[in-house]
């Protein structure tokens, strides 16, 4: 199944759009994105309980609308010692209207009475491709780590400026926010998924 020609990334999300615009920068397509491409864009709610449910809702949308193929994901953050929660709910965590702020307040609070060791976490991503003849493709990345406050670091987004990957051997650990942006597409869980999304696309 070759790379298309042209893909829809099916993201409003700035920050995710700058960081998928450097992690598949290699591959050999056209990029449609809402900053190129006057649409129809559709607002495609993440209404399911798995992460490839709702990469998958969003990416058939897109492409159903935009009449070419779509890529599109859904992540989040699973703290062990909250049962693996927020989990899909990761963005609206705090609420449904809820900032990243918000969102990484709410859940500093929650690990607050764990010891360092308890709070272990990992970020999960699924990114998912449709065709809009019905065609799909899937694949996971996962990045394994801890959470630790308060937050630091400028860089990423969401529960970046807490979580802090477990792969650092010098040093001072430092967190997904305190990473650049090279370092940080090399082991993150969305790099992960879509260099993983290219490798079936290319074989």
């Amino acid at each position: 199944m070759p790379f298309p020609a042209r893909i829809a990334i099916a993201s409003r999300n700035p920050h995710k759009l700058r960081e998928l615009a450097r992690i598949c920068r290699d591959w050999p397509v056209e990029w449609l994105t809402v900053e190129n491409h006057p649409g129809p864009w559709p607002d495609v709610e993440e209404p399911h309980d798995t992460y490839l449910a709702n990469a998958l809702e969003k990416a058939r949308a897109v492409s159903r609308a935009l009449g070419v193929p779509a890529v599109a994901d859904d992540s989040g953050i699973e703290v062990d010692g909250l049962d693996g929660a927020p989990g899909p709910r990761s963005a609206r965590y705090a609420g449904e209207d809820a900032t990243d702020e918000e969102n990484l307040e709410r859940l500093l609070v929650a690990v607050a009475r764990f010891l360092p060791e308890h709070r272990t976490a990992r970020y999960r991503c699924v990114a998912a491709i449709a065709w809009p003849d019905g065609r799909e493709l899937h694949a996971e990345g996962v990045c394994e780590g801890r959470l630790e406050g308060p937050p630091r670091g400028e860089g990423g987004f969401g529960y970046d400026p807490a979580f802090v990957p477990q792969d650092q051997t010098e040093g001072r650990t430092r967190t997904m926010a305190e990473l650049s942006d090279e370092e940080k597409d090399r082991i993150s869980h969305r790099g992960e998924a879509f260099r993983a999304l290219a490798g079936l696309l290319a074989g």
